[in-house]
């Protein structure tokens, strides 16, 4: 059983900056490429990042194209997310989930939930204005 745990997540004015982290259980995770995810209030969960098994590959969602950065450490299991001018639309419960297929496949960034199969329980991200 795969577990992940998030961390990082917390309350910033608008323009500032956090860093989440999500550290995964088990020997596998340098095979499978994961992902973030976040929720707000009353709406649907959204693709936020996602980068392939070793690292080469990344997709953003447009809304975080430029600000975001994901990235991956494979020698501690942890995968990141990097958030740089945080605005009060970022709020939300951000997920960090991985890929339901291990190693390089035909879309190996994939930006659907369904692509994912393993979740964490999310970290709350809140930005003020």
């Amino acid at each position: 059983q795969v577990q992940l745990v998030e961390s990082g997540g917390g309350t910033v004015q608008a323009g500032g900056s956090l860093r989440l982290s999500c550290v995964a259980s088990g020997r596998t995770f340098s095979s499978y490429a994961m992902g973030w995810f976040r929720q707000a209030p009353g709406k649907e969960r959204q693709f936020v990042a996602a980068i392939n098994y070793n690292g080469a590959n990344t997709r953003y969602a447009d809304s975080v194209k430029v600000r975001f950065t994901i990235s991956r450490d494979n020698a501690k299991n942890t995968v990141y997310l990097q958030m740089n001018s945080l605005r009060p639309e970022d709020t939300a419960v951000y997920y960090c989930a991985r890929r339901s297929v291990w190693g390089p496949t035909i879309e190996e960034v994939p930006g659907t939930q369904q692509h994912y199969d393993y979740w964490g329980q999310g970290t709350q991200v809140t930005v003020s204005s």
